[in-house]
């Protein structure tokens, strides 16, 4: 069961081909889904990006990821395939 504004079991099947791609370089990335929930925790509850609770990892690294899945169309992409 997820918890308050993370991404359910069915959900993060629909998007986790776009939001997690196969990894080509040697050091491992933070977890895709562990970053999402973190993104939408701080979407959700307004707080400030270094609020950020540490369960979601250090708030700069999803900082980064929304900002390149922003730029890059990551984000609309996965907004569209869950329909929010």
């Amino acid at each position: 069961m997820a918890g308050r504004y993370e991404i359910s079991d069915n959900g993060w099947v629909l998007i986790e081909d776009i939001v997690s791609p196969p990894q080509t370089t040697a050091r491992p990335r933070r977890d895709d889904r562990q970053v999402l929930n973190g993104i939408f925790w701080i979407l959700c509850s307004g707080a400030k990006w270094r609020d950020l609770p540490e369960r979601y990892g250090p708030w700069k690294t999803v900082y980064d990821r929304f900002r390149q899945w922003r730029d890059d169309g990551t984000f609309e992409a996965i907004l569209a395939r869950l329909q929010l």
